[in-house]
């Protein structure tokens, strides 16, 4: 029996079980048939352009993996999820009716923390889980798998060093990602370390002003009242800084953001006491920028329309979509029920949560047509909205073509 108060991080050894039942839910055929014929495949005068690095990165592979293989191992207990695994609807979905209860988020049950027991088991997700959550799980006694994402990790120790040495974190990141919350509950596990967090380039440009000029703390606080630590003070605490980001942010923001708080200390302190008092250190995980990576080369090839797959509550999903827009038309959607038809598209807004419709979408023959996927999304269903695609578009009786 496995010890109650272990956090397992590691395979149970099996991988070669779970592999029948995970290549049925997310193995493509057609994905596999593309990525042979060099990431390209024509029908009916319409050419699909798959980016060369897409979909499920090594971080999400292992998370499923995990979750699955604890499935099996504990067949017998009740099996918890914190929250989402990864953002993937699909995902999430196959979970639960594997008998996966989830404490919190949008497919939340009845079950909450307090009722879990000893013998339950509770997997912790690819974003990781805050240091108070996780306290009061250990205080539980229950069986733990810890699903966290290696390049998540590595970010937390470079906010812990901060905390340690009474730095401030300025995090790069959405204050209410699940990613982030984790993140920034490390900034505090010394004494003396404070975190804030940016959304993006405005709200740095309000942050460095202060560094630089000072000015109303009360309303300084007002505008971030949901993105710092409890005593947080712009006054003191932004005089020494380290800068981190959510993994999943565009990576060209973030070293954007960092290059303008290094800039503020230097005028706000002069250069030496900035290199004393200012850190940075790039943690955009490398799967988040491969693909960032591949879709801006595939939009500078060349194509009509972008298709970005993936859950709308997906962040390197929606950066994906930002990129694509500087080149070409792009809709995210999450699945081929998106497609309604020729005509008519679902999809979400780039810069909000709201579901947009778009008609007359689909450009007209000898179209390319450039495909990618957020790092959650199964190659399954990138099959299923290609397929759809060529469907609505190019052919009078569809058929499947893997």
């Amino acid at each position: 029996m496995t010890d109650q108060n272990q956090i397992i991080r590691k395979s149970f050894g099996l991988k070669d079980n779970i592999r029948p039942e995970l290549e049925a839910s997310y193995h493509s055929p057609l994905i596999e048939r593309i990525k042979a014929e060099d990431y390209e495949i024509e029908e009916g005068g319409l050419t699909i352009c798959l980016a060369r690095e897409f979909g499920f990165c090594y971080g999400v592979d292992r998370a499923i993996d995990y979750a699955y293989q604890t499935r099996m191992k504990f067949p017998d207990h009740r099996i918890f999820l914190t929250n989402e695994i990864i953002h993937n609807p699909q995902v999430n979905a196959k979970l639960r009716d594997m008998g996966v209860q989830f404490l919190s988020g949008s497919y939340a049950g009845a079950a909450t923390i307090d009722d879990i027991q000893k013998e339950d088991v509770v997997l912790m997700p690819a974003f990781g889980t805050s240091i108070s959550l996780l306290d009061e799980l250990q205080k539980k006694g229950c069986i733990l798998v810890d699903t966290t994402c290696g390049s998540v990790m590595s970010v937390w120790k470079r906010v812990e060093s901060y905390s340690r040495d009474g730095f401030t974190s300025v995090i790069h990141g959405k204050y209410d990602h699940e990613e982030t919350i984790a993140t920034s509950s490390r900034a505090q596990i010394y004494p003396g370390g404070k975190y804030l967090v940016v959304r993006d380039k405005k709200q740095t440009q309000t942050v460095c002003d202060y560094i630089i000029n000072g000015g109303d703390s009360e309303k300084f606080l007002s505008e971030f009242r949901y993105a710092t630590c409890p005593g947080f003070d712009p006054d003191k605490n932004l005089a020494s800084i380290g800068c981190a980001n959510q993994t999943t942010m565009l990576s060209s923001e973030s070293m954007e953001i960092a290059n303008m708080l290094q800039t503020a200390m230097v005028q706000r302190y002069g250069k030496d006491c900035a290199d004393e008092n200012f850190r940075h250190f790039d943690t955009i995980c490398s799967a988040t920028q491969d693909r960032q990576d591949a879709i801006l080369r595939l939009a500078q090839e060349g194509v009509d329309l972008m298709m970005v797959v993936g859950g709308y509550n997906s962040s390197n999903t929606g950066h994906l979509v930002e990129i694509s827009l500087k080149y070409c038309p792009a809709y995210h959607v999450k699945d081929a029920e998106c497609i309604v038809s020729k005509n008519l598209i679902r999809h979400k807004k780039v810069t909000g949560p709201e579901i947009m419709e778009t008609r007359n979408w689909l450009p007209g023959g000898g179209s390319r047509i450039g495909i990618t996927a957020g790092a959650s999304t199964p190659n399954r269903v990138i099959e299923e909205v290609i397929q759809r695609i060529l469907d609505v578009s190019v052919r009078e009786n569809p058929v499947k073509i893997s």
